[in-house]
């Protein structure tokens, strides 16, 4: 069933869209700043947007997916003017020949959970309770709409000075993403696309569905924990008992003593060292805009595409990858990803061969709990 989605719910949307982005998706923060004044109207009024269930979607309906791809860390310090994304929806509309009747996420993640909501508040466009990942990944053919057969291209690309480019790759996902990848670079690190042009049947078959609503449901989880002085990170495992994602886990505890960061080639790439705050044990973590691999001592505790969030020890709040620094008192969680994900066809795209990782891909619950260290 859709609903209408306001100012007041954006925390809590951004905080568990923060959560299911694994560290990546871009600075949530950005973007519930931009969607709120985009709802707000000059006399104090405010606007919503219409969420629709994808089972909503009829063969009538043209779905144009929106985001922003480049380096989470560039966008920190080269923040979008607004009209981005839609300046990409309105490219591609035009060589198409045809005008999106709503928008959506390619992933859960982040800014990349508000961009469609900045495009449907400017729009008057309804956004689909749906996406392409179930969590973010740094590159656009990670994605269960092109592992189930839909093209990403053409893809429209738009940046903050004007400028737009087509990207038309046919069936090849692999090289859209190559070539977007470097225009991205060349716009300066940071740029808006839309992609994944597709009809309502078609969302219903290959999109991850009701992330947006989980995300809200997950942010005001923890909110609601620490106003009740409840463990936020006990309530989420409860919560995602009876979704998709169905089971969570806490890892490792303990401080951030390192963190490696660059951007290289259109992606932040590193890797944080945490340390157990009662014993001699360390916590692993590689990411390339999002976190891809934990490990313990040496040992694999969670691998993509399973989730790996770092959360704010005391607050349970998600840390994003440009954002981790030395000092911080964190939790590390893992949450299993839908079985959608976890096929052979999916794992082959997104899986740890797919990022250089010479793992074999277990499921989180199957690894079995490191017994997570305490604070002092």
């Amino acid at each position: 069933m859709s609903y209408q989605l306001r100012i007041a719910d954006l925390p809590d949307l951004v905080r568990g869209a923060a959560l299911l982005g694994t560290g990546g998706g871009g600075d949530p923060t950005i973007g519930r700043t931009l969607v709120a004044h985009a709802l707000r109207n000059a006399d104090g009024t405010e606007n919503s947007i219409t969420v629709l269930d994808p089972d909503e979607l009829t063969e009538d309906d043209f779905v144009i997916p929106t985001a922003m791809m480049g380096a989470p860390s560039v966008l920190v310090e080269r923040l979008p003017r607004g009209d981005e994304p839609g300046n990409a929806l309105a490219a591609l509309e035009r060589f198409l020949g045809r005008t999106a009747t709503a928008t959506m996420p390619i992933e859960c993640g982040g800014i990349n959970s508000t961009i469609p909501l900045l495009v449907a508040a400017q729009r008057g466009l309804p956004i689909v309770d749906a996406d392409g990942m179930g969590r973010a990944f740094p590159e656009l053919q990670m994605e269960t709409f092109a592992i189930y057969g839909v093209n990403g291209s053409p893809l429209a690309i738009a940046d903050e000075r004007g400028n737009t480019a087509m990207v038309d790759t046919g069936a090849d996902n692999r090289r859209m993403e190559w070539l977007a990848r470097g225009l991205a670079i060349r716009l300066g690190g940071v740029a808006y696309i839309a992609e994944y042009a597709m009809d309502g049947p078609t969302v219903q078959r290959t999109a991850i569905p009701r992330t947006l609503s989980l995300a809200l449901r997950l942010g005001a989880t923890i909110r609601e924990a620490r106003e009740s002085h409840r463990d936020p990170v006990g309530a989420l495992r409860e919560a995602l008992a009876d979704t998709l994602y169905r089971h969570g886990e806490v890892l490792f505890t303990g401080k951030v003593v390192d963190v490696e960061r660059r951007t290289t080639e259109g992606f932040t790439r590193g890797a944080a060292r945490i340390a157990a705050f009662d014993s001699d044990a360390t916590c692993h973590i590689a990411f390339q805009n999002e976190y891809l691999v934990a490990t313990v001592d040496g040992r694999v505790v969670t691998v993509v595409p399973d989730l790996i969030t770092i959360l704010h020890l005391e607050t349970a709040e998600p840390i994003t990858s440009e954002t981790l620094r030395y000092g911080q008192r964190v939790t590390v969680f893992a949450i299993s990803t839908p079985d959608i994900m976890r096929t052979p066809e999916a794992l082959a795209v997104f899986g740890p061969s797919a990022f250089g990782i010479d793992e074999e891909f277990v499921p989180v619950e199957q690894i079995g709990k490191f017994a997570p260290s305490t604070p002092t």
